[in-house]
């Protein structure tokens, strides 16, 4: 069983970024704002002997005008309670506030293992400012910088020798620390993300709440679902530009883009009794742009039209949203209730079934066969005149990510690839996906063309030229 390391303090005594330096990459946000962070956010740390998960917190004690303050201490709360180790992170900048004496106080009470982590010790005057945090009498201190980097390798051993954690080779350990599939949970707010992750967790995990931006940080959580390990990405609402009004909102969002470009997968989350807005369909490009695969998840499905049967209900929304989200054509689209638990099941089936969708690949006799078929009965155009195409070689390649999901990027070489036009390209993907539909998968279709030979008559210069610009761009859907 892993174990869980929680970072408490009082607020911005530098706890996510703490959080963020043990976990080695930017997941918390940071910023001088007392009470940014709301959620308990969970990341694993793997600079010590073994993995053990860390657990960043709302600040304990926050004294602010926000009324999901009261939420924010149950939060915390929890940590303290599932946690095997307690990092109390203050600030050798202010010294012992009140606040840190309070929170020493209940600390000292636990039976928990605690380290003193003394903050902000970024020279050799301020690291000596620690010492006056031995009267709140925690046998184990350290001190860091973690703005800096200073000091985290000596506090990863104190909390490696406290949990006595050792470096194992051992086969479960190896199982343990494949990277289970990364779902990023994406759309305006209110949309229904947190309730998603609270139902599919079976408990209150994230904060949920009707204020608008409730969920600021993209929270990364581990569950496991029928016998499937995931790590669930619970990104803030994006929201139109014009509504942006404060600077810790724009580091949500940015955090959502980013949550976009590292996940394995996007559920793009839409409220169907609301109907689709014009961000979510700027939510969906965003995805798009990304080549990311996709399911649409039609949140709040037990408010659309009610009062109509099962099937006129599921088939007014595929018509509506097919429309709505024409662009992302390959997205299967999944009818849920969050808050009601209805249909969750359903979605992660069609999770895997993207997932295993991935896996296979059409064979490049049977591909080179259907598309040479295709262009044969389909001769394009450029311009009033018919242009004669012929398929050299097709084949589908190996994608260069490394994502759990490997998007199909098929490789086609024609005779006069600088003619070819993008809709034609469009037409071919629809052919392939008749035979390989690739459900929730994004096609990458990149053109290749064999260059003219060297012209020696007048202008041929020129033809050599538009040899060289011949496209070999990748052409993604539009």
């Amino acid at each position: 069983m892993r174990k869980t390391v929680a970072i408490v303090g009082r607020p911005n005594v530098g706890k996510s970024a703490l959080f963020n330096r043990l976990a080695g990459m930017n997941i918390s946000i940071v910023h001088d704002m007392p009470g940014v962070t709301r959620d308990r956010i969970t990341a694993e740390c793997r600079r010590g002997p073994a993995i053990f998960d860390i657990m960043d917190t709302g600040g304990i004690g926050a004294n602010t005008e926000d009324v999901l303050t009261d939420q924010v201490q149950v939060e915390a709360a929890i940590a303290l309670e599932v946690a095997d180790l307690l990092l109390f992170v203050v600030d050798v900048i202010d010294g012992i506030t009140p606040i840190d004496q309070a929170l020493a106080s209940e600390l000292r009470k636990t039976s928990k293992p605690v380290i003193l982590v003394c903050n902000k010790a970024d020279s050799p005057k301020r690291k000596l400012g620690g010492a006056e945090f031995s009267r709140l009498g925690f046998k184990e201190q350290v001190e860091v910088s973690a703005a800096h980097g200073l000091g985290i390798s000596e506090l990863v051993a104190a909390i490696s020798k406290k949990l006595e954690l050792f470096a194992s080779s051992d086969a479960s350990d190896k199982t343990e620390a494949t990277r289970p599939l990364k779902i990023a949970i994406v759309g305006r707010p209110n949309a229904g993300k947190s309730s998603l992750v609270n139902q599919v967790l079976g408990k209150t995990r994230a904060i949920v709440s009707d204020v608008p931006g409730t969920t600021r940080d993209s929270l990364d959580i581990r569950c496991t679902v029928n016998g499937h390990e995931y790590i669930l990405i619970d990104t803030a609402g994006i929201r139109r530009q014009a509504k942006i009004d404060a600077p810790v909102e724009i580091f949500s969002i940015n955090r959502a883009i980013q949550s976009i470009k590292r996940a394995d997968l996007c559920l793009l989350m839409v409220d169907c009794a609301d109907g689709a807005k014009m961000q979510d369909r700027k939510i969906a490009q965003l995805i798009l742009e990304q080549r990311k695969p996709c399911i649409l998840v039609m949140n709040k499905y037990d408010l659309f039209h009610p009062t109509a049967t099962r099937k006129d209900r599921v088939a007014a929304l595929d018509e509506t949203m097919s429309r709505e989200f024409f662009f992302l054509h390959y997205a299967p689209l999944v009818a849920v209730s969050a808050k009601r638990g209805q249909h969750i099941d359903m979605l992660f089936k069609a999770v895997e079934r993207v997932r295993r969708g991935a896996q296979t690949r059409i064979g490049t006799g049977a591909l080179n066969r259907l598309l040479g078929r295709a262009i044969e009965n389909s001769p394009t155009s450029v311009g009033s005149s018919a242009v004669s195409f012929k398929l050299l070689y097709a084949t589908q390649v190996n994608s260069a990510t490394d994502s759990a999901i490997p998007v199909p990027h098929f490789v086609l070489f024609f005779n006069r690839a600088a003619k070819l036009q993008e809709s034609y390209l469009r037409h071919l993907e629809k052919i392939i996906r008749e035979e390989w539909p690739g459900e929730g998968l994004p096609f990458v279709m990149s053109v290749r063309g064999k260059q003219p030979k060297a012209d020696t008559r007048r202008g041929g210069s020129r033809q050599k030229r538009r040899g060289r610009d011949a496209r070999s761009d990748d052409l993604s859907e539009g």
